[in-house]
């Protein structure tokens, strides 16, 4: 019965071990500009200047989003395609194992030199204007959009005409009922 105990006992410690003294894994993005020196955002978290070493919890896509003074702005998404064994369910095992795991994507961005000539300023309002017409454009089918009928709720509300029952504000009576009275026999 003794030896039995002490082939169990064995294979029980070393799991605890190996569970205890588990490795790490460290995963890394490595952003590069060029020209260098713009600040960073990973998922609308400032992370500095490039060129700059993240640390991520996870693997996937991000969305990234690149300034520096006299260059285009950048807004886009990269993704840092981890490697096979840092995905489920082998994560698991790479994370309880005795063993540090490394995996480090790249990522390197080229900006465009900004053009802040008249021509292109009035190209920009253009385009926005554009967009802004396009986006105001698009209704329901059935008729006003939910901010339109709201609109046309409040200027019916101030210029004194019908209005939307559920619009009005609840009337308080004057004087209210009074306050239930507990007697004291009945306190805590």
């Amino acid at each position: 019965m003794q030896t039995r105990c002490n082939n169990l006992l064995a294979p029980s410690i070393a799991l605890t071990a190996v569970v205890l003294l588990g490795g790490c894994v460290e995963r890394r993005v490595w952003i590069e500009t060029d020209p260098p020196g713009a600040l960073v955002w990973l998922n609308d978290t400032q992370v500095g200047r490039s060129p700059v070493d993240v640390s991520i919890t996870h693997h996937g896509i991000y969305d990234v989003r690149i300034e520096k003074e006299g260059f285009e702005p950048l807004v886009t998404s990269a993704d840092t395609n981890g490697p096979i064994w840092d995905s489920v369910p082998l994560d698991f095992f790479v994370e309880i194992l005795p063993i540090d795991a490394k995996c480090e994507a790249r990522w390197k961005f080229l900006l465009s030199p900004r053009d802040d000539s008249e021509v292109a300023l009035v190209g920009r309002a253009t385009d926005l204007r554009d967009r802004l017409r396009v986006e105001g454009e698009r209704k329901p089918a059935d008729g006003l959009s939910e901010g339109e009928e709201r609109f046309e709720k409040l200027q019916e509300a101030v210029e004194g005409k019908p209005q939307d029952p559920s619009l009005m504000p609840k009337a308080v009576p004057e004087s209210a009922p009074p306050a239930p009275t507990v007697p004291p026999s009945q306190l805590p």
